[in-house]
């Protein structure tokens, strides 16, 4: 298998295969065939986005101690990081999302915990949703939902979901593979578009587990696809495996657009980086409230980004930036 016979399928506008991935994958973050790689992966980026890349912007509508215990969690009841429960007023979910607006955001999410009320959380959708313009995408990223509460979620103005089969389901988390798919599957039946991600990458996940997920979340012809690092949650049994460079992250998501139909313009990362734009992430987010990977009740106090602050990483890495609702959902 040779670098300069995959990157001429690709510039062909080919798909590759698992095995080619694997390959990629395998080869050594600061090798040439590697940046050779994240050149292609930025270069069809920008193709199919015209250099314009976007800034999402999520809030928590709440903080709580989580029964799901996913390891690499700050949520996670057994990392016991967050001991108290908060919730935010209405009030504070419309100005959070208004501020998003403001701030030139592409799309708000709306981001809760999975044993959060569902009827509490459609509520507050539905008062943000009369509080934004027409016209402002809003998505969310909450728990698994059966087909007719994805209904009421189109309903009620919700444009898309981020829902993701994690690396390790079911192992790391007490959450079973098919009961993810099963939501995606309703969320999709629904009418709602599905944004998915490789992740949370760890040093531990192989390159054929990579490749794998890469081609899973191809398969689902989601809103768009990418993959994020995991970040140590200090005290955590996780920290313990570490955490990848954030140059194999860019590899990552250069591999991802690869493996990645055509079809599909989005590619995120996750946190946002130079790294990740220069190898083709067109998509970032900016963060308040509670955030899975800070163990700041306020993440903008802490590991979290603005959109002023995604843009400008964008702005270093030869990106423009899209203004106007995502073009993704």
């Amino acid at each position: 298998m040779h670098i300069n016979d995959i990157l001429k399928k690709t510039d062909a506008g080919e798909v590759l295969s698992r095995e080619e991935l694997v390959f990629l994958l395998g080869l050594a973050p600061d090798s040439l065939e590697s940046y050779m790689v994240m050149a292609e992966s930025v270069r069809i980026s920008k193709e199919l986005t015209g250099k314009q890349a976007e800034v999402h912007a999520q809030f928590a509508v709440n903080l709580a101690p989580c029964s799901c215990e996913c390891l690499f969690c700050s949520f996670a009841r057994v990392n016991k990081v967050f001991t108290e429960s908060f919730e935010a007023s209405p009030e504070q979910a419309v100005a959070y999302a208004r501020q998003f607006e403001d701030d030139g955001a592409n799309a708000v999410y709306m981001m809760a915990t999975a044993q959060y009320p569902f009827e509490r959380f459609l509520e507050m959708a539905q008062e943000v949703k009369k509080h934004v313009a027409p016209e402002t995408v809003l998505i969310t990223n909450i728990g698994d939902l059966s087909y007719r509460n994805a209904v009421r979620l189109k309903d009620a103005g919700i444009a898309g979901v981020y829902h993701a089969v994690r690396l390790r389901e079911g192992v790391d988390t007490n959450l079973p593979v098919d009961k993810r798919l099963r939501s995606i599957d309703n969320f999709k039946e629904a009418g709602l578009a599905v944004g998915t991600c490789v992740e949370p990458v760890g040093p531990e996940h192989s390159d054929e587990e990579l490749a794998e997920r890469i081609l899973l979340c191809s398969s689902l012809e989601p809103a768009f696809s990418g993959a994020a690092r995991r970040i140590s949650i200090p005290g955590t049994d996780m920290a313990a495996r570490g955490m990848i460079s954030e140059l194999r992250m860019a590899q990552i998501v250069a591999v991802t657009r690869l493996g990645t139909s055509r079809n599909v313009a989005g590619i995120c990362t996750h946190e946002p980086c130079t790294l990740g734009a220069v190898a083709g992430a067109n998509l970032f987010w900016a963060e308040y409230g509670a955030n899975p990977r800070d163990i700041e009740k306020k993440t903008e106090e802490g590991r979290g980004e603005t959109v002023a602050g995604c843009r400008a990483i964008y702005h270093e890495s030869d990106w423009g930036g899209w203004s106007g609702p995502s073009r993704y959902f």
